[in-house]
């Protein structure tokens, strides 16, 4: 018989993974604030219900995809949360981007009450959630990844244990200093380029086959010439999410001076009314430096 799972978080990437969860066959149970959100999966079959308690009441495995530490703490360890719903020997999988710390911690809080729990963060952004092509970086016990491996299999194409509770989530702020830093150093380009006036397009079919090619290249160059900052992965979210590298690279005396430059231009992004952009729409603050825009044709 098929595992039975909770998913709790429905937003940009738990409704489409929660959707891919349901193809594959399996009893799901869901919970969001968003009311659309629950009512569209229940639509599709799944089982709606009114807190994390419930959904753990229903399930074996409960996935949890939240904005921050805080909402994370919350719907494992709150009153209404998923350890007091949760029978012995569930298996608890935190696919949000939190901090390692944090991690670790509820990992402890989880084992006491007779739980297990995977970080289990994610990259790819919206079209690999929906695809189900995500690049899963896993923490925690090597036994309990293989019991869930093959539900993690629906949801990501490269799924990979990375070590002990904490490392999934170290994994995944490494991550996010590479692809951020790699949007703001492409961005920096295209507005050099754009006010030298070459054409964007044309320049960047002559670059992207070379050394300066790169899966974030091809993801938001396109997207930039359409002026399209549709969130796949909001500016707001990888604000924090740098600031969780920041805090922990401090943490452990790392010095990370690009990183910490990032994220002032997040804030500053943040502040200029951006929030809710793509993190492609980096661009937009070195094109109000520089006084130009960076378009198609």
């Amino acid at each position: 018989m098929k595992k039975r799972i909770g998913f709790i978080g429905l937003g940009i990437m738990g409704r489409p993974m929660s959707s891919n969860l349901l193809k594959a066959g399996y009893e799901l149970s869901v919970f969001d604030i968003n009311k659309e959100s629950v009512a569209a999966l229940t639509a599709a079959g799944a089982r709606g219900t009114t807190s994390p308690k419930e959904v753990a009441e229903h399930s074996e495995i409960i996935f949890t995809m939240l904005p921050n530490s805080q909402h994370v703490k919350e719907v494992i360890a709150g009153d209404n949360g998923i350890l007091n719903g949760a029978s012995k020997g569930s298996v608890i999988i935190d696919m949000s981007s939190i901090s390692p710390v944090v991690s670790k911690e509820l990992a402890a809080i989880a084992a006491a009450a007779g739980l297990h729990m995977l970080d289990a963060p994610v990259s790819g952004g919206e079209p690999k959630a929906i695809d189900g092509t995500l690049a899963i970086m896993v923490g925690g016990s090597a036994h309990i990844f293989e019991s869930v491996q093959d539900v993690l299999q629906v949801l990501g194409k490269d799924v990979t244990l990375v070590g002990d509770n904490g490392c999934g989530a170290t994994a995944k702020l490494a991550n996010q200093i590479i692809v951020n830093l790699n949007i703001a150093a492409m961005s920096e380009a295209l507005v050099f380029a754009a006010k030298a006036g070459i054409d964007i397009d044309k320049m960047y079919q002559a670059i992207r086959g070379g050394l300066a090619g790169s899966a974030v290249l091809d993801a938001k160059v396109p997207l930039i010439l359409k002026r399209n900052f549709v969130a796949g992965g909001r500016i707001d979210i990888n604000l924090k999410d740098m600031t969780n590298v920041m805090e922990t690279a401090h943490d452990i005396g790392v010095p990370l001076p690009l990183s910490s430059q990032l994220l002032e231009i997040f804030h500053a992004l943040k502040v200029d009314g951006k929030a809710a952009d793509d993190h492609g729409g980096i661009v937009q603050y070195f094109e109000k430096l520089a006084g130009i825009e960076v378009k198609g044709e």
